[in-house]
């Protein structure tokens, strides 16, 4: 279920966020959800570390290197065989 926030603004940029939203085909709430949610993501930083885990799990699978790999390359470098 969505809530409500309630903000106050200037009259002025509340027209222009208006009028900008209508010219994307948006209203004024799903402009500013969709600012907010871009907001969060830049700066959550979980949100940017499991894109990161992802990115880095796809280059991996791409040169097909698996889990039992990484445990091997583990080993390796505690037992000192870097």
């Amino acid at each position: 279920m969505n809530t409500q926030m309630i903000i106050r603004v200037d009259p002025a940029l509340k027209s222009k966020v208006n009028n900008l939203a209508r010219a994307e085909g948006k209203n004024t709430s799903q402009l500013v959800r969709e600012l907010l949610e871009a907001y969060v993501q830049d700066r959550d930083i979980e949100l940017y570390i499991d894109d990161l885990w992802q990115r880095v799990g796809n280059k991996l699978k791409a040169q097909g290197i698996g889990p039992n790999d990484i445990d091997q390359a583990i080993e390796d470098v505690r037992a000192g065989k870097s």
